[in-house]
């Protein structure tokens, strides 16, 4: 029997999505680095460079808070702490922006690296708001026989 912590499905699937997701947007990133900026195409070349940067944004804060799920699940963190507001999932002002993708012109890959990093973060989103009213609700004490 081994002391490393049990697997758990659903968690395993969106901690393997989430990197996933990271891996595809650092190729992206990689890609485009060497695709010259058409100075005829500025603006959208600015909101490109500004939506890349709220990618980045939701990836790291999903991933962070996948860690501290990671953490909990191996017993390195208790559930309390990891309801904490510094382990909670940050960055929502900037992060559940959803933009007009398609009519600002953004390059398709972009759009659909947003789409999607955008579901994820909202489901990410469901489950912490779920964990810290789990935490603050009453405990309901244990039926004597």
């Amino acid at each position: 029997m081994t002391n490393s912590p049990t697997p758990v499905a659903f968690f395993d699937r969106t901690y393997d999505e989430a990197m996933a997701l990271i891996r595809e947007a650092r190729d992206y990133f990689a890609e485009r680095q060497w695709q010259p900026a058409s100075p005829s195409r500025a603006a959208v070349e600015l909101v490109t460079s500004c939506e890349s940067m709220r990618l980045t944004a939701r990836l790291t804060q999903i991933i962070a808070w996948l860690l501290v799920q990671k953490a909990v699940h191996a017993g390195e963190l208790s559930r309390d702490d990891a309801t904490r507001p510094e382990h909670r999932l940050g960055g929502r002002s900037i992060c559940e922006i959803e933009g007009p993708w398609s009519e600002l012109g953004l390059p398709q890959r972009l759009q659909t690296l947003l789409e999607r990093s955008l579901s994820l973060y909202h489901r990410i989103a469901r489950l912490d708001d779920l964990a810290a009213d789990m935490a603050r609700a009453p405990a309901i004490p244990a039926a004597r026989h």
